[in-house]
């Protein structure tokens, strides 16, 4: 039995990508894990969004490239966005790499494989507009949450981004389909249900041709066995009432939205290629805070787009002074070629672009300090993770933190030690950026 290495890089999305290739791998009859040293062929599944993710996935591969080289690597099989953006070069330009699977090939991950073990270099691409796979997953995530995605591909061209050309235009899985898999995740004990897509709230106007984003909401919260359901991403300008009432209603929607908004500046938005305008987020952003009780808000905020002057940068920090989003990830902009970004005049160094992230994630982080410390003395669901030894704690998420991204609660006194079950937690302090709390006995 040939043995399957798994890396998976990038976002929650390619996550999910990963788990169904390693689903179709172990159906084959191949045995599949995260371990690459001993493997006969490493697949690693990688991000090329921006030059950061591109750095990683490059250094990852020329890690297994030298792991190749001792003789504990057989083959270095690459997948996912950085092959489909650089599909003419990656099989070039990297020996190391003994095939590629592009963006629309993850479902024929058993081809690729078998032809690197046959000792040929597969380039397997594919129709990035084609109907979205529906193959199984094996989760890798934590015990008691996992990622549903929803859709794939994106419609927004923003004009920063490449996702449209490296996952094609918006699809929505059939609602009957995604019932289906959450059902099933359900019944495995997955407790908390994050779901996904580049724009959750544009859901079913492609297939059914309206928003259906409330409707398959409600279907998911009467499935038995999920306590949370967590949004990610919502696009700003796609909020209905409905949707707005069934978040605040509903007690399993958690009253947690990732809505990235990228600027506030109503020229820069121009520029990037969003709609709506400045004054239409802060309205939004008011509603929201007005009528879901509790509500976390998490946004990203990208500094140094071309035509982003001190004016335009100081808006921007203005409005997070006096909006005081609780969640916030802030990045400088990189120019990808083949982007209307990259070919703008007007640009800022990547040195002060990156200067202004910093200087505005400092002011973030003191927000996100004050919003900690404001929580001391409260008492909060925490859904367990595992114990941290160096803290000698358990740990654990509230519905103020989302996996990866957001850190999570420290605390002692855990009645099992069990992960994937819901313990009550007072937040007794706060340090370092970290939260920490008691379970509560009873």
């Amino acid at each position: 039995m040939n043995r399957i290495g798994v890396i998976s890089l990038g976002c929650a999305k390619n996550q999910v990508n990963t788990e169904q290739m390693m689903w179709s791998l172990r159906d084959a009859g191949y045995s599949v894990s995260g371990e690459v040293e001993g493997a006969d062929v490493a697949l690693i599944n990688t991000c090329g969004f921006i030059e950061s993710a591109k750095q990683e996935a490059i250094e990852h591969i020329l890690a297994l490239g030298l792991m190749k080289k001792e003789g504990t690597v057989g083959s270095i099989l690459v997948a996912g966005c950085l092959s489909e953006r650089y599909k003419d070069e990656l099989l070039a330009e990297l020996p190391e790499v003994d095939g590629i699977i592009g963006c629309g090939g993850f479902s024929r991950v058993t081809d690729a494989v078998a032809a690197v073990l046959e000792g040929s270099r597969p380039r397997i691409l594919g129709d990035l507009n084609a109907p979205v796979d529906e193959t199984p997953r094996i989760l890798t995530t934590p015990e008691g949450w996992a990622y549903l995605k929803i859709a794939e591909g994106c419609d927004n061209r923003c004009s920063f981004c490449v996702i449209p050309d490296l996952r094609g235009r918006y699809r929505s899985r059939p609602q009957e389909a995604i019932l289906k898999e959450a059902g099933e995740m359900a019944a495995d004990g997955v407790r908390e249900l994050i779901v996904v897509a580049q724009d959750i709230t544009r859901y079913g106007t492609d297939l059914y041709g309206e928003r259906r984003l409330p409707d398959l909401l409600e279907a998911l919260c009467r499935i038995d066995g999920f306590r949370w359901i967590r949004l990610h991403y919502l696009y700003p300008d796609e909020f209905s009432d409905r949707l707005i009432d069934l978040i605040a209603g509903e007690e399993k929607i958690l009253p947690y939205l990732d809505i990235p908004i990228q600027h506030i500046n109503d020229k820069i938005l121009t520029r990037m290629n969003r709609r709506g305008t400045g004054n239409d987020i802060r309205v939004l952003f008011a509603k929201l805070r007005e009528r879901i009780p509790g509500l976390v808000l998490r946004t990203s905020l990208i500094t140094g787009l071309p035509g982003e002057g001190e004016a335009e940068y100081e808006e921007l920090r203005a409005f997070l002074r006096r909006e005081r989003i609780e969640r916030a990830g802030v990045f400088p902009y990189s120019p990808e070629e083949g982007t209307p970004a990259a070919r703008m005049a007007d640009r800022v160094t990547t040195e002060e672009a990156v200067l202004r992230a910093e200087k505005l994630m400092e002011l973030q982080n003191q927000i996100m300090d004050d919003f900690d410390q404001s929580r001391v003395g409260r008492i909060t669901q925490v859904l367990t993770e595992g114990f941290d030894p160096d803290q000698e704690l358990y740990y654990g998420r509230s519905y103020a933190e989302s996996p990866d991204i957001d850190g999570v609660i420290y605390f002692e006194g855990m009645k099992t030690t069990a992960a994937g079950i819901f313990e009550q937690v007072e937040i007794t302090r706060t340090g370092d950026g970290a939260v920490f709390g008691r379970a509560r006995k009873g």
